[in-house]
């Protein structure tokens, strides 16, 4: 199957939406290049695993207008994803010296959430090496991989409260905006499973019944 329309349109939207905040991004602060690709590489790694999420209730909808498998499509957002938030603190420690950017900060309360992109980043490669075993865990990756919702949540604390590019009244609102939709995404996956599990309940119940007539 080849990518529809619809596909092509959302891929070029995704793009102009990374075009868009770079630039602005650029405009806050651009005496340091080093340090605007640090901030880049967050702002884009976030954008990347926010969609890689909103996406998930839609399984048939996107096999459907990408022409791929939904888990081809939610891993590619995904890849891009771990590049990015990998080599953002990454490029901050070779900048600062200072390999003590991946631990967590318990000086302070708001330290501690301040600097949430440290145990985001700790609690995101326990939730990718969830994917990595899945085959071993069938019956609990799943518990360890939506803590990725838990990442996205430090993330957006941590850029709400010392992020340089947040000050940007544009970029605070687009990815407040990704952070809720993608919250919003994981209430309504729950929420069609239930319905699933509605569904499918009833012809279960009506077997047991039959089989227990016909003993």
């Amino acid at each position: 199957m080849k990518i529809k329309r619809e596909g092509i349109v959302f891929l070029f939207l995704v793009i102009l939406l990374s075009v868009i905040v770079s630039a602005i991004s650029f405009t806050i602060d651009d005496q340091d290049l080093f340090r605007l690709a640090v901030r880049l590489f967050a702002l884009n790694g976030f954008m990347a695993l926010s969609l890689a999420t909103i996406l998930t209730p839609f399984l048939k909808e996107i096999k459907a207008i990408f022409g791929q498998p939904f888990i081809k499509v939610h891993h590619s957002f995904a890849a891009f994803g771990l590049v990015f938030v990998t080599l953002h603190p990454l490029l901050l420690a070779i900048s600062a010296s200072n390999f003590g950017v991946f631990l967590p900060n318990f000086s302070s309360w708001y330290t501690f959430w301040a600097l949430g992109g440290r145990q985001a980043f700790i609690i995101f490669l326990v939730a990718l090496s969830a994917v990595l075993v899945r085959r071993k865990l069938i019956r609990y990756w799943r518990m360890f991989h939506v803590l990725m919702y838990l990442v996205l949540f430090f993330a957006i604390v941590h850029g709400n409260l010392i992020g340089t590019d947040f000050e940007n009244p544009l970029i605070s609102l687009t990815f407040n905006a990704l952070f809720a939709v993608s919250i919003g995404a994981f209430i309504l996956k729950r929420f069609r499973n239930m319905q699933i599990k509605k569904t499918m309940s009833p012809s279960k119940n009506s077997k047991v019944i039959q089989s227990s007539k016909s003993g």
